[in-house]
């Protein structure tokens, strides 16, 4: 079965920096869009970056994109999320998630995240890694 395990986070002061880490397993890796996801209370989870793992294809939200990266190493089905420059606002909770893409070569630019974004129900979910900047 799908099993998408996360380490990392923490806590830190703004301009600081912090990493995710997110293993996957039960699937074949590259055949997937691999994307991070936050979430605070009350609000619903928004997407944060995405990547396509057949080509490494990457796609950012506004809000993040010039200070977070994303990465991967298919080697290892791992994805990654460095976070700098970070900012009070950016404290969540942060989800690893995946989705098989079936459109093959056209799983790249935008389409892994804005898929994930509107098709919620099938993306596969980490546990979940909090993340707390302080001003």
């Amino acid at each position: 079965q799908v099993q998408l395990v996360e380490s990392g986070g923490g806590s830190v002061q703004a301009g600081g920096s912090l990493s995710l880490s997110c293993v996957a397993s039960g699937f074949t890796y590259t055949d997937n869009c691999m994307g991070w996801f936050r979430q605070t209370p009350g609000k619903e989870r928004e997407a944060v970056a995405t990547i396509f793992a057949g080509d490494g294809s990457t796609f950012y939200a506004d809000f993040v994109r010039g200070r977070f990266t994303i990465s991967q190493d298919k080697a290892k089905n791992t994805v990654y999320l460095q976070m700098d420059s970070l900012k009070p606002e950016d404290t969540a909770v942060y989800y690893c998630a995946t989705q098989r893409c079936w459109v093959g070569e056209h799983c790249r630019d935008n389409y892994c995240f804005t898929r994930m974004s509107v098709s919620r129900s099938q993306n596969y979910w980490g546990q979940g890694s909090q993340v707390t900047v302080s001003p």
